[in-house]
């Protein structure tokens, strides 16, 4: 059996993960849309959840699935003949980085089209955890192979943000997932201004073909637009019509974009196509990362299908100090 990653505390002991069992139904989660509160062990090239305290948590963070979970569902009813799920595999552990800049914006990518999994989709940089990796050293390199940053140690300090049960394809419809993580968001907060960052960022062709910088505004715009919900939302009116990116040609030479709002408010389809938009997962990021502004997405019009999930202040998000980061 691979090696496991992501593993639960359900009776006295870490136990696997099952590539078919929704993680967030296995530690208890509810009838509502969450996010739950978890205590975590972030431990080197693994990660610990459980409902409850336990020796070694380090953090208390919030988990999240979307609506349209295919793991939810798939609890939920009988197998069907012959559409069986991988019996050998367990859950894989991803990280990515909401890199943020001194002057309070964070970096999205566009992955390309060409990878097998999630094209074209708006994402931070982040990956799978190597064995044996810190977790912050799995992240700060996956920033490194897809924008070509490196974050000199000592000049940004990070802070686990969230946890969140991803699947693709995403939802049922699109058909039986093949791959199945547990991503932890990570802010990593640069002490560096985004014009600075952005003149040191080589994207790589082959993983990303576009990146933006999103302001509070624009971000709290993108996170209201909950995908999988029938509560529809107010977006502020004085939303631009578009925002500045960098897009990559065939070739790899960069060139200016103008990205239409409408592209990053765009909701996950039913059915799956390949139009760009921003992942459910990172929606969510983004709303973790504008509560730890101290500031929260635009209300919605009607709040009698939302469930909020505990407050903000169940979370253990204390920052850590730029000495405890590798800088690598």
């Amino acid at each position: 059996m691979a090696a496991v990653r992501v593993q639960l505390l359900l009776s006295g002991r870490p136990e696997s993960v099952s590539f078919a069992r929704s993680v967030c139904g296995l530690l208890g989660a509810g009838p509502g849309l969450g996010p739950w509160p978890i205590h975590c062990s972030l431990k080197r090239g693994r990660l610990v959840l459980s409902s409850r305290p336990f020796p070694g948590a380090s953090a208390t963070l919030p988990l999240q699935r979307p609506p349209f979970c295919p793991f939810a569902a798939l609890d939920e009813r009988p197998r069907v003949p012959g559409a069986e799920l991988p019996t050998d595999r367990g859950v894989d552990l991803g990280v990515a980085v909401i890199l943020q800049s001194s002057d309070k914006t964070v970096l999205l990518t566009r992955r390309a089209r060409t990878l097998s999994v999630s094209p074209n989709l708006w994402v931070p940089p982040g990956g799978h955890v190597e064995l044996q990796e810190e977790l912050l050293d799995g992240g700060l390199r996956e920033l490194w192979e897809e924008t070509g940053l490196h974050l000199p140690q000592g000049q940004f300090s990070w802070v686990p943000l969230g946890l969140w049960e991803s699947a693709y394809p995403p939802r049922l419809s699109w058909g039986l997932p093949k791959y199945h993580h547990i991503v932890l968001y990570l802010l990593v907060i640069s002490q560096e201004s985004q014009q600075q960052l952005q003149a040191r960022i080589q994207p790589n062709p082959s993983e990303v073909s576009a990146l933006t910088w999103l302001t509070p505004d624009v971000a709290a715009a993108v996170a209201a637009t909950e995908d999988g919900t029938e509560t529809p939302r107010l977006l502020p009116q004085d939303l631009p019509p578009s925002v500045l990116a960098v897009e990559l040609e065939e070739d790899g030479r960069a060139r200016p974009l103008v990205l239409p709002m409408s592209t990053l408010l765009r909701m996950i389809p039913t059915m799956a196509e390949g139009k760009e938009r921003v992942s459910t997962g990172t929606k969510f990021a983004l709303k973790l990362w504008l509560q730890h502004l101290g500031r929260t997405p635009p209300p919605c019009k009607s709040a009698t299908h939302l469930d909020p999930g505990p407050a903000k202040e169940e979370w253990n998000m204390d920052p850590l100090p730029p000495n405890q980061g590798s800088g690598k």
